[in-house]
């Protein structure tokens, strides 16, 4: 079954987000950060705004509180971290994450593995990506790789941040996401 096209509805205004990247390495800087770099531009192509910019090490606790520390800011909606989502020893943003999550979004994970299958066929499977909301906040972790942020943002992320898109984005659900913490 060929894929629905996304449908944006130009009689709604755009509402852009703030958005945290944390690239997760125990290897790269800011000047080589492609991942970090990639997500980047994209954010402020798509007219939202980079609210922080981190480079964090693989490792659980410091993962978690840079995470932490965002959830906790009122002025960012949205949290990508880059990296850490494989099958090694040294890949642990997954369980620094999803221990945060209110909330997991299953099909954020689902969705990117089922479109990188066309791109690298089985190997998806070492993916471990995934999303999840925390504090009224979303998180996606997206593998390091350039490319698989690219296909992130590109296949994904764009249309469910645009609060234009039909028949429902994740974007509109913002104001309804603390509604449990009332």
């Amino acid at each position: 079954m060929p894929a629905a096209m996304p449908k944006i509805d130009e009689s709604r205004p755009f509402l852009p987000v703030n958005i945290a990247v944390i690239t997760v390495s125990d290897t790269r800087s800011a000047a080589d950060d492609r991942s970090g770099d990639a997500l980047a531009e994209r954010i402020a192509g798509a007219g939202h705004r980079l609210a922080a910019r981190t480079i964090v090490r693989d490792d659980i606790a410091a993962i978690r509180a840079q995470v932490q520390a965002h959830i906790a800011d009122p002025q960012i909606d949205v949290v990508l971290t880059t990296g850490g989502t494989g099958v090694t020893g040294r890949d642990v943003t997954p369980e620094a994450v999803e221990a945060l999550y209110e909330k997991a979004i299953p099909g954020f994970g689902e969705l990117f593995r089922y479109l990188s299958y066309a791109k690298v066929g089985t190997s998806t499977i070492q993916s471990r990506a995934t999303g999840g909301v925390a504090n009224g906040t979303y998180i996606f972790a997206l593998p390091g790789s350039p490319s698989a942020c690219r296909d992130a943002w590109d296949d994904i992320l764009v249309w469910q941040l645009d609060n234009r898109h039909r028949p429902c984005n994740l974007v509109e659900l913002m104001p309804r996401l603390r509604e449990h913490m009332a």
